[in-house]
């Protein structure tokens, strides 16, 4: 049987080749912590910012909507452990292709929306800056993703590993 990385036997089966595509989680939110998510709604609701939404697996968050202040409101409402103390993104932000700047067109939204100032722009002789995203810096707030006048900022999974929380 020819079955691709990532892909359980069952989805080859019932013909769904393709892994599901990545979901942006809320901070503090794991793989493994989604496991306990009821999706009652409860952060949903919670948000401030409206970023929220529930996933045929669980809760997410929509960086495209709006930036996510970590502001602690999704986890305080949860009922379920989902929410963990460590309360960074599993994803980051990414320019891809669909930017203003293959085309020609001048923009510096994404540099100015960022709070973190994760987002350069690199000169280059005759054609518009182009933005780089240090994704060590990104905290993947989804700032630069909503003020995006072409939509060409979606989130990626952190390329780090995982560590082991020790006890002080």
């Amino acid at each position: 049987m020819d079955a691709r990385p990532g892909i359980s036997r069952r989805n080859l089966l019932r013909g769904m080749a393709r892994p599901a595509p990545f979901m942006p989680r809320p901070p503090g939110v794991s793989i493994t912590s989604l496991g306990a998510c009821t999706a009652c709604g409860a952060c949903v609701e919670a948000c401030p910012q409206a970023i929220l939404a529930l996933a045929p697996d669980g809760v997410a968050i929509r960086p495209e909507a709006g930036e996510c202040l970590f502001c602690g409101d999704c986890a305080a409402s949860c009922p379920e452990p989902v929410f963990l103390p460590d309360r960074r993104m599993g994803h980051v932000m990414q320019i891809s292709a669909g930017c203003l700047v293959h085309a020609g067109i001048a923009c510096m939204s994404c540099r100015d929306a960022c709070p973190e100032q994760a987002i350069t722009m690199q000169p280059r002789i005759g054609a518009p800056f182009l933005p780089r995203i240090d994704t060590a810096a990104c905290t993947g707030c989804g700032a630069c993703s909503a003020t995006c006048p072409a939509g060409a900022i979606p989130a990626m999974k952190r390329e780090t590993e995982e560590r082991e929380v020790e006890d002080a």
